[in-house]
């Protein structure tokens, strides 16, 4: 039998009556079997989560379930924002061996080794091809877990995000099968399926590329052997006056992931924020711990690059063969109407290229994806995976 997936877009305050329909509908969709599940729910679902999740669990016939509240629900090309309901994504992978992994800060902090996190992952952790992973930003320690994870599973691809909605940390939930996670939830796949990665950081580059001559920390003393600041000044000066005028709040930093290449263009580094400035001193203080000797370029978000990148990367996906039969979004609460003027933008561009493709996510605190073979946490992007047959 071969893989196949269904999803549905529930919009509303739970109803016992929709949540029965929607998991017996998206079922039958699927095929009639199911090998796994993703769920996003609103922050309004937590007080009957237990009950939700077991109808979803029961009439979907969902083995493993995996999911967390979201700020805004994704399905089908629709981008429901700040609604109340779930999107639902079933997948059929005959052919697929799934490695289901929980965790909590203790673990992160008790597993000091690439060793002692295979372990506890168990089972044929080492041959997994590709890891979804949800989690909670209020306890989980994101940065600390991914350089844990990166090394005992160096080259594996982790796509995913961070939990969001409600009102306050207490009201953000992660979920696996019919509990509640303190931190994560994660999802491994091996054999029968591929996941092919898409993480668009929705920004281009400006200026020139400089090499990093000074840095301690996460501190840019200095560019091409000049300050740092006075650099970041003189790429400003230099952008058109559109650009200028919403360049505020607007400009990050971007370092190279590959010093092999002739020329730099946007996909090629990993945007991280520009925290602060101190013109005496020439000093940047940047979201990251770059070194010198790394390439460093300035780069600006807008709605036009963020539109631009995202679907440059689509098409690449596109004519390199992939046709995906499922898909999950996992695009950042900075981006939707607020940086694109309009509803259903990154969702509407993966119907564009691929067609109505079974589809699920939501708007995320943070999100997971790999850049230049590594896995980082991002903010203003878009992390897509795009399942296909072998």
């Amino acid at each position: 039998m071969p893989n196949s997936a269904a999803s549905r877009l529930v919009l509303g305050s739970f109803s016992e009556e929709r949540v029965t329909e929607a998991a017996r509908e998206t079922l039958e969709a699927a095929g009639g079997r199911v090998s796994c599940g993703f769920v996003f729910a609103s922050a309004d679902y937590l007080p009957i989560l237990p009950d939700f999740l077991e109808l979803i669990q029961l009439h979907g016939h969902v083995p493993t379930l995996v999911g967390c509240s979201g700020s805004g629900l994704i399905a089908n090309s629709l981008e429901a924002e700040e609604a109340s309901g779930f999107s639902l994504l079933l997948l059929h992978l005959p052919d697929t061996t799934l490695t289901p992994f929980t965790f909590d800060q203790a673990k992160v902090d008790s597993l000091s080794s690439p060793r002692a996190w295979r372990e506890a992952v168990g089972g044929h952790a080492d041959e997994v091809e590709s890891w979804i992973a949800i989690g909670n930003p209020a306890t989980l320690p994101i940065e600390d877990w991914l350089d844990h994870w990166n090394l005992a599973f160096p080259g594996v691809p982790v796509l995913g995000g961070l939990a969001s909605g409600g009102h306050n940390a207490g009201e953000i939930f992660v979920m696996h099968n019919r509990k509640i996670i303190e931190s994560c939830a994660a999802l491994g796949f091996r054999g029968g399926v591929r996941v092919h990665t898409v993480v668009s950081q929705g920004c281009r580059p400006i200026g020139e590329p400089l090499t990093i001559t000074g840095a301690e920390q996460n501190i840019v003393t200095s560019l091409g052997s000049r300050p740092a600041f006075e650099r970041l000044t003189e790429t400003y000066e230099t952008l058109p006056a559109d650009d200028r005028a919403h360049a505020a709040g607007n400009l990050f930093a971007g370092l190279a992931m590959s010093e092999y290449i002739d020329e730099f263009k946007t996909g090629d580094f990993l945007v991280r924020n520009l925290i602060a400035a101190d013109p005496s001193s020439g000093a940047l203080a940047i979201g990251a711990l770059p070194r010198v000797g790394q390439t460093l370029q300035f780069q600006l978000r807008d709605r036009q690059s963020a539109t631009e990148d995202l679907n440059r990367m689509l098409q690449q996906k596109k004519k390199t063969g992939v046709r995906p039969f499922a898909s999950l979004v996992f695009s950042c609460s900075g981006r939707g109407k607020g940086l694109f003027g309009a509803p259903h933008h990154d969702a509407a561009a993966l119907k564009e290229h691929f067609g109505a493709v079974p589809s699920a996510g939501f708007f995320c605190n943070g999100e997971i994806g790999p850049v230049g073979g590594k896995n980082f946490v991002h903010g203003y992007t878009a992390s897509i995976a795009l399942f296909s047959d072998l």
